[in-house]
């Protein structure tokens, strides 16, 4: 069977089948509603000196694959790339560069579809590859992209869509949908399976019913609710819940395990018999975007599937913990992940990492409770950042509970076991004051608070934030409310947001949540740092000395300055570790420091160096404890490193010997801290004849 990809005609076989190779052919005019063409040469980069430094500045090399080179290559000449087929019948289609400014910049976008055609059984997957999206929701961070995955089942009887992707892709994916089905000799979806409503899984689900008049969507009851409220339009629905099965025929028959919180309310997972993929949303996926459509490099993966892991699904352990265990029993081979690659190779280890993962969080003596209200302002991403911070404190976990949805018993069980609860403002609604009735979510989060007032410990800690909505239950009164209801609240006040979120905004949610984690642990985590060793151990170890340096790092400082997520923190457990392929160095960072989230693989972070007998005024300041979201560079000098990075480097008063700047390369795991390997990229010295300043310790029990 011959069709049209592109502008090229590929000859399709069976699973592992060449397609055609590439070339290179003059560009089509562009469709009206197609994205900018930008050129994909590079500005010219400066490399003039700062301050003191005279730095030799080191180019970073590119961690993309070949071939997308290539095609921002042809794309700088303006020609376009025809779609490139590997072995294993992946078809990688041409790239695009689209315009995405901000009010201080101007960014050119990688933007990819891939298709791989015979994934499985009459199953088919397109993967988008948003090869240089760097933030996730503002709140993480990206080194190596995203991808947007979705899939075609082929049933004799009927064919379904599995998500729909990411707006931004529009154009590119709805033609990838309809070749795929031209391929099989089909015109028509007859169902959209939506594993959960976030809007990077459901982004293009109104333009997929224009195009498919008559599809039925197929998803949890909540998900169906969130969904109308998204579209406020009319469109076929079945809510499915567990036990319900949907046959597409031909052996296709797909049954549904309800995952709730991982990390939506409305998540479930989707089963298909005949293929043996279980289509699992967010769970068990990456933010890592690469051409390999599959899991054959395990070793490249995993630290993104790590990170993946912390940030959505630690802060719901228990809840993966629970779907992993539902599915303990079904029969899958292939795991159909939302982003990233899709997990065919090495299923048993990965999910084992979950399991393993998630029950040891669960088994952690200490649980706060984060209640928010989902699918209302950005009271989901506020809430994820708050548990992230909460559980980088170790024997601390959280329990996610959405107020406008959670059955009573649900929320009495887990605030009433918790020490600490995080309460996000729900809505408001005027229909109580002009005596209409409340709207559904409205009605649900007035009996959760009621349920909350008489449930809780009355011990407990509690941080109140703002969800910013539009309409906030004000946050005043909810703290007046909690404290006379006798509970104990930590002396931050509520946690506010004057504008839209950025990742500064962020930044001091994720702060907050653990401090919050922190004083509840507190003395329980001196008594085992005093037991971990004997005195005269403790003794011994001390006499093992370091330099003293203030590590710094940040995150997006090239795009604006001062919405940038900056940290810092004193360190002195730093040593030299390789010399090829570049000089390499180790630094031991505690999970729950708040520079922590800014030291992952890809980023850049500056060891300065202070002088010895100068570095006290460095140290006193930043050993302080800041409250959430404080400047903690506010009365310090510091430029931005001459590399461009915009990770600050420490200037002014002489206190400062040298600076290098590094890459983090690998994070090796300890109980309490991340053992980050780096590479270094950078350097300079202020003061040629000063000597690094030197830590010592009587014990080793304390920093």
């Amino acid at each position: 069977m011959i069709t049209k990809l592109g502008s090229v005609g590929v000859g399709v076989g069976g699973p592992g089948k060449n397609i055609i190779a590439p070339r290179l052919v003059a560009p089509a005019p562009p469709p009206p509603a197609a994205p900018a063409r930008l050129s994909a040469r590079a500005p010219a980069s400066s490399s003039a000196s700062v301050g003191p430094w005279s730095p030799s500045t080191r180019s970073r090399s590119s961690s993309k694959p070949s071939r997308a080179n290539v095609a921002a290559a042809a794309a700088a000449t303006d020609l376009d790339v025809v779609p490139i087929a590997d072995d294993d019948g992946t078809v990688l289609h041409p790239l695009s560069l689209v315009a995405s400014s901000t009010s201080s910049t101007q960014k050119r976008r990688r933007l990819q579809v891939q298709t791989v055609p015979d994934l499985a059984l009459n199953t088919s997957a397109i993967r988008c590859l948003d090869w240089d999206r760097d933030r996730f929701d503002i709140e993480f961070g990206l080194s190596d992209g995203t991808t947007y995955n979705s899939y075609l089942i082929f049933g004799d009887d009927a064919t379904a869509l599995v998500e729909t992707s990411h707006e931004k892709f529009r154009d590119d994916y709805l033609a990838r949908v309809a070749e795929l089905l031209a391929l099989r000799g089909r015109d028509r979806v007859d169902y959209v399976l939506l594993d959960h409503m976030e809007p990077d899984h459901t982004g293009l689900t109104a333009d997929v019913l224009d195009a498919y008049p008559g599809a039925t969507v197929v998803a949890t009851k909540v998900g169906l609710a969130y969904l109308t409220n998204l579209m406020h339009r009319p469109f076929e629905q079945l809510a499915v819940k567990a036990g319900d099965s949907l046959d597409l025929g031909g052996g296709h028959r797909l049954t549904f395990v309800p995952a709730p919180n991982l990390h939506w309310p409305d998540t479930m997972f989707s089963f298909d018999e005949a293929s043996g993929i279980m289509f699992t949303c967010d769970a068990f996926g990456a933010h890592y975007c690469t051409e390999r459509a599959f899991d054959d490099d395990l070793g490249a993966l995993s630290p993104h599937y790590r990170f993946y892991f912390d940030c959505l699904m630690l802060p719901n352990a228990r809840s993966v913990t629970t779907a992993v265990r539902k599915v303990s029993e079904v029969p899958y081979s292939v795991i159909g992940t939302g982003h990233g690659p899709i997990l065919k190779h090495n299923v048993p280890e990965l999910v084992e990492r979950y399991r393993r993962w998630s029950e040891a969080a669960g088994k952690a003596g200490t649980t706060v409770a984060v209640l928010y209200p989902a699918d209302y302002g950005f009271a989901d991403r506020l809430a994820q950042s708050l548990a992230r911070g909460i559980t980088k404190v170790g024997g601390v976990a959280t329990e996610m509970v959405d107020v406008c949805s959670a059955d009573p018993t649900e929320l009495a069980a887990a605030v009433g076991k918790a020490s600490g609860v995080v309460l996000l403002a729900p809505p408001t609604s005027s229909a109580e004051e002009e005596g209409r009735p409340l709207d559904a979510a409205s009605e649900a989060a007035k009996a959760s608070l009621a349920t909350l007032f008489s449930a809780v410990d009355r011990g407990a800690r509690v941080v109140v934030a703002e969800s910013y909505g539009g309409r906030d239950e004000p946050v005043d009164t909810l703290v007046a409310q909690l404290v006379d209801a006798g509970m104990q609240l930590p002396p931050a006040p509520p946690l506010r947001v004057r504008a839209e979120p950025t990742e500064q905004t962020y930044q001091a949610y994720e702060e907050a949540g653990t401090d919050l984690a922190q004083s509840l642990t507190q003395k329980a985590a001196i008594a085992r740092v005093k037991a971990a060793m004997s005195p005269e151990v403790a003794k011994a170890l001390a006499r093992v000395s370091g330099g003293l340096y203030i590590v710094t790092a940040a995150h997006s400082a090239s795009d604006g300055g001062a919405e940038a997520a900056k940290g810092a923190m004193v360190a002195s457990w730093v040593a030299q570790a390789s010399f090829e392929p570049r000089l390499g160095l180790t630094v031991a960072v505690a999970k729950d420091r708040a520079i922590e989230s800014l030291m992952q693989v890809g980023d850049r972070f500056v060891l300065n160096c202070l002088g010895e007998g100068r570095e006290q005024r460095l140290m006193r300041h930043f050993l302080q404890r800041f409250p959430p979201g404080a400047d903690r560079f506010e009365g310090v000098d510091w430029v931005p490193a001459p590399s461009g990075s915009g990770v600050p480097v420490l200037v002014g008063g002489g206190d400062v010997a040298a600076f290098v700047e590094c890459e983090v390369v690998s994070r090796l795991e300890t109980p309490d801290h991340f053992v980050t390997y780096a590479q270094v990229v950078d350097g300079g010295v202020a003061d040629p004849d000063a000597k690094t300043a030197v830590h010592r310790r009587k014990v080793a029990n304390y920093y």
